[in-house]
């Protein structure tokens, strides 16, 4: 049985990369060690993540005034560095709350001491949509924090807020490389690996160069500027996700690169939403406009019947459809590395149980 993996993240590879890695696992590059085992300070990792830079910069077109950082801690200690790093002058930051990861950002700001102005909220609609700005943004502020995909809510920016002069910081952790952006409409982007790019334990920093520095007496591991004067090696880097998110980017480069990537996510989500819109049984409530690419989440109406579907899909092949706890009902993300094949599968699959429930074969869930 052909399985596939709708996980929100960590989340599905490419099949040609998981080979690459099990054939080089036990030598890497000939050299008698694993991946695993080599120095961060050998020329053999300089090759690594010198590669996965490159590769990075050319698939998204990232100027030489933007650094490339690769951090450990997710993209919820960024939520913590950005603001320590780029809120340096009016300590004062704008927030637009799309849902549950935008909130977590304001959040941790303002541990930190960071004033946190939040522009506008999609709250009152349940972050079934996205919130906009609703007048022009105080060119005081140091920056605004922008989620570009909701994990979650399944919503995602595809117009960006204009901010005037301040400058844009984008978490774009579940979106990272399956869509495209310009990297200068951005003064900062970051991103956890384990969406789209690799496994969990890396974090790619994308930062202007005049936005770092103004910093003083930052705890070392959250310092941009001591990272990129150190090219991401004060301490012990994560060799072997940097390595596997290297392995990723030439894979993306052999697809076509990101507009091409873009492309098949945009029909592979789209065969999903088709037969969304046009269930008896199934709904998505998410305005159209604003869906995701990357994470549909649907439901039944009845969380016992939810329950069926998953077990059901399980039993298929079809792993982690399970939504999170915050929205229930069923969630499908649909990663760069998700096969076309495995979106009919999931298609495939809910048509049937549909037709099923429609014909009374399912177990009675109304009680």
């Amino acid at each position: 049985m052909t399985t596939y993996n709708f996980a929100a993240g960590p989340a599905v590879m490419p099949k040609p990369v998981i080979d690459q890695i099990q054939a080089e696992l036990p030598s890497f590059q000939g050299s008698g060690m694993s991946i695993m085992e080599i120095s961060h300070r050998s020329d053999l990792f300089d090759q690594v993540i010198n590669d996965a830079e490159k590769d990075l910069r050319d698939l998204m077109g990232i100027p030489t005034n933007y650094r490339v950082l690769f951090f450990q801690g997710g993209g919820t200690l960024q939520f913590t560095a950005a603001p320590l790093n780029l809120a340096t002058k009016h300590h004062h930051i704008g927030l637009l709350d799309s849902g549950h990861w935008a909130s977590r950002a304001a959040d941790e700001a303002r541990r930190v001491g960071t004033k946190v102005d939040i522009l506008g909220t999609a709250a009152d609609n349940h972050f079934t949509a996205l919130p906009t700005l609703d007048q022009p943004v105080d060119q005081a502020l140091d920056y605004v924090h922008l989620t570009t995909n909701n994990t979650i809510e399944g919503t995602t920016y595809t117009t960006l807020p204009q901010t005037g002069n301040v400058p844009l910081v984008a978490d774009m952790s579940s979106n990272f490389l399956g869509q495209q952006y310009q990297v200068t409409d951005f003064g900062m982007i970051f991103a956890g690996a384990q969406k789209n790019l690799g496994p969990a334990g890396l974090t790619i920093v994308i930062v202007r160069d005049d936005l770092i520095g103004q910093a003083q007496n930052l705890p070392s591991m959250v310092d941009y500027q001591l990272f990129a004067a150190k090219r991401s090696m004060f301490n012990t880097p994560p060799v072997f996700a940097i390595y596997a998110a290297g392995l990723v980017l030439k894979w993306l480069k052999a697809q076509g690169g990101l507009a091409a990537m873009e492309q098949r996510n945009r029909d592979k989500a789209a065969l999903l939403y088709d037969f969304l819109d046009q269930s008896k049984l199934f709904t998505s409530h998410v305005k159209p406009a604003d869906r995701s690419l990357m994470n549909m989440p649907f439901v039944t109406g009845q969380p016992a019947l939810d329950a069926q579907v998953i077990a059901g899909a399980t039993d298929r092949g079809l792993l982690n459809l399970k939504g999170h706890r915050l929205v229930g009902g069923m969630r499908a993300s649909l990663y760069n590395a998700m096969p076309k094949a495995g979106v009919q599968a999931l298609v495939d699959y809910l048509a049937d149980f549909e037709a099923t429930h429609a014909k009374g074969e399912l177990t009675d869930v109304s009680n």
